[in-house]
């Protein structure tokens, strides 16, 4: 049983023993049952008649002086699941099916008072042959009863008067006995609570489900069919870091034993890191973009649709700006941000390096023709200096540029910009949202892919994470973060091949 999960184990054994006990109880013991219950037991003093009227002229059984005196009253039921028929009693005594015995009393006299059908009367009439006896020397009474059909549900009630045969003090408890053909007969109580039976199941499943609990909080969950363990490093564009590190996170969350870390840079930071390291299942890049033709030994998954954005300074208090602006902007027409309803302040462009994936994708979206060949200039340099151009090397620093700078504009992955100390203008008065840019109205859209260095091997963490992205709880994470799977519905099947 080493591998049944002890979980597994404690809810089927939850399962069995209520069966089992519901089998034992109304099929295998329980079936055919005859209970009694002895309602009353009381010793009469004084007049009986004052206490029952009119009961004592049916009980009289002869003149004799009644002197210390009980009356007993017991219902007898069928209280089993199936029928009591006259076959059914075993007692070997002729047209006798039950003894119902008073130790320590002889009976006086005895009339059944209450019947729970009507049909029952011929059955318990003078003719039924139910008789009075006195048994071992007269020492104890007894009430020899017909073998009576009885429906499930079904009773009828002995009243019996008695008289102290021998002792004192207490009497014992009356007794019926008898037998029945595949069941017993029992003393039933009557009990507004829970039975003991009851209770003590209850305190097992209770029981049960409190070490279920236990198991569940020590115990690693087991992982999902399509988990793998072992190691896993994502490098590449920096743009798609925050929307792949919360997927690695809750991938680990969800697979014991799969460690995922990330250092991202750039798409071609990461495409140049997985060719030089070779076939390595335990290697992958995010490219913004495809990598094009440089890069032969590496193979491409396309992983989602993503959102770009371009962001200025949140002082500059320009909101919108048309694809014809954003090119002459970057093309250095357009100088001052006057010339576009903008404040009197000069242009300060914030650009990322040359083979920068979200500059590929910006300049193929919006400048089909590309840009001026520039020097480069650090964005830290050019504080307080009358520099209008700089490069960032990664989204943050493209992030904190465009913060410090006034009059600064540059571009980013969506997502991450949301968060930062900019602002997002919307592009020809459309706003950037993974619905509008599937529509493709939003221009500033890209792919991201995920390279390796040759075909990944299955049941590898390489493999299985990447699934999880497209086809998983991994796509909604994509979907959080204003991104859209590549094997979604919702685009045509080569819409990611653009």
């Amino acid at each position: 049983m080493g591998d049944i999960p002890v979980d597994t184990i404690l809810a089927l054994v939850g399962i069995a023993i209520p069966i089992a006990a519901f089998l034992w109880e109304f099929v295998f013991v329980g079936r055919h049952r005859l209970g009694y219950r002895v309602q009353m037991d009381t010793p009469v003093t004084g007049e009986v008649e004052a206490v029952f009227p009119g009961v004592l002229s049916q009980l009289r059984a002869n003149d004799a002086e009644l002197r210390d005196l009980s009356i007993v009253l017991v219902r007898i039921e069928n209280s089993g699941t199936s029928t009591i028929d006259e076959s059914d009693y075993l007692v070997p005594v002729p047209g006798v099916g039950l003894h119902l015995r008073f130790p320590q009393r002889r009976v006086v006299g005895m009339a059944v008072t209450e019947l729970s059908d009507q049909d029952l009367v011929d059955r318990l009439g003078p003719l039924s042959g139910i008789s009075v006896r006195q048994d071992t020397g007269g020492r104890i009474g007894v009430i020899d009863l017909p073998k009576v059909p009885l429906n499930r549900g079904d009773h009828y009630k002995v009243l019996a008067i008695l008289q102290r045969s021998e002792g004192s003090g207490e009497y014992p408890d009356p007794e019926l006995v008898g037998a029945i053909r595949r069941g017993h007969v029992t003393e039933t109580k009557s009990r507004t609570g829970v039975s003991r039976v009851i209770f003590a199941l209850i305190a097992f499943l209770v029981a049960v489900i409190v070490v279920q609990f236990v198991v569940a909080a020590v115990e690693p969950s087991p992982n999902p069919l399509d988990c793998a363990s072992g190691k896993l490093t994502v490098v590449g564009s920096s743009a798609f870091e925050s929307v792949l590190e919360k997927a690695a996170e809750q991938y680990s969350e969800r697979c014991a034993g799969a460690r995922i870390t990330s250092e991202f840079s750039s798409t071609e930071a990461g495409l140049d890191r997985v060719t030089a390291a070779g076939p390595n299942p335990e290697l992958l890049t995010i490219s913004d973009g495809p990598m094009g033709k440089a890069y032969p030994t590496l193979v491409p998954r396309p992983l989602a649709l993503s959102l770009f954005a371009v962001i200025v300074n949140k002082d500059l208090g320009v909101a919108d700006l048309s694809p014809a602006q954003i090119s002459g902007l970057f093309r250095g027409e357009i100088t001052n941000w006057s010339q576009v309803g903008g404040p009197n302040l000069p242009v300060v462009l914030v650009n990322r390096r040359p083979g920068s994936g979200t500059r590929n994708i910006f300049e193929s979206r919006l400048m089909p023709g590309g840009q001026p060949v520039r020097e480069h200039q650090s964005c830290i340099a050019i504080r307080n200096t009358r520099q209008t151009y700089c490069e960032a090397d990664a989204t943050k620093e493209m992030h904190k540029a465009v913060a410090d700078l006034p009059g600064a504009i540059g571009y980013s992955e969506y997502a991450a910009a949301v968060g930062a100390e900019v602002r997002i203008v919307t592009i020809g008065g459309v706003a950037a949202s993974r619905e509008r840019a599937i529509a493709e109205e939003y221009p500033l859209w890209g792919v991201e892919y995920a390279y390796s260095n040759g075909d990944l091997p299955a049941g590898s963490l390489g493999a299985s994470f990447l699934h999880y992205l497209t086809d998983n709880v991994g796509a909604e994470v994509l979907r959080a973060f204003g991104n859209e799977p590549c094997g979604s519905t919702l685009l045509p099947p080569d819409r990611c091949l653009k």
